[in-house]
């Protein structure tokens, strides 16, 4: 019998903690607590720099990219990537409702601050926010103030990643330097340097 009351205490204590875990969950998602946290922690992750983009070697082929597609800024100004011809473009595309997009994001902000208008390296964040008010909202409330946008037109296959972020780098004669899917930490001077290489700054 006393096996029993035991066995019936422990699985009793463990309903209960297995509740409070299930409990706590619930709550940060119906409070949508879970996007910012699991962020914090994915940056704790970014912070020992073990998740960094691979840069790509001279010696490989690059494809073409395709600029023939539109996006909005802030303002409501419908641009092409094609705008950018001629300029490096560092291109990330995120959403406020992913945690490694807000997770990267710092590191986006700190490399994008070590650039000025005369680089010719341009900063373009795509966000796949349903309600762009949100994603301004978001950058107004970190501080960030990288240029973002939203697509206007579909989407061409080289950029239809199934994952976010991903983030794509196009040199000034159109080719796709690199795709990097997942979160990554970008303000490394060897990444600052692969931009300036490519811009020939």
């Amino acid at each position: 019998m006393t096996d029993q009351k035991e066995k019936a205490k422990k699985r009793k204590k463990s309903l209960i903690e297995w509740g409070v875990i299930i409990g706590v969950i619930a709550f940060l998602y119906l409070t949508g607590l879970h996007t910012s946290i699991i962020g914090t922690l994915q940056k704790g992750l970014l912070a020992t720099g073990l998740i960094k983009p691979s840069i790509p070697s001279v010696t490989d082929t690059f494809p073409e990219a395709n600029r023939d597609f539109y996006m909005a800024d802030e303002e409501g100004q419908v641009i092409s990537l094609a705008n950018f011809d001629g300029e490096v473009v560092f291109m990330n595309i995120w959403a406020t409702w992913c945690p490694p997009c807000i997770a990267e994001m710092p590191s986006i902000n700190k490399l994008y601050q070590q650039f000025d208008e005369s680089d010719n390296v341009k900063f373009v964040l795509v966000s796949m926010d349903e309600d762009f008010e949100k994603a301004k909202q978001f950058m107004e409330k970190r501080g960030f103030d990288m240029p973002i946008y939203h697509y206007r037109t579909k989407v061409p296959g080289t950029y239809e990643s199934s994952v976010i972020p991903t983030t794509y780098v196009i040199s000034g004669d159109g080719k796709l330097m690199m795709e990097k899917q997942g979160l990554a930490k970008y303000d490394t001077s060897e990444f600052e340097q692969f931009l300036r290489d490519l811009a020939e700054i």
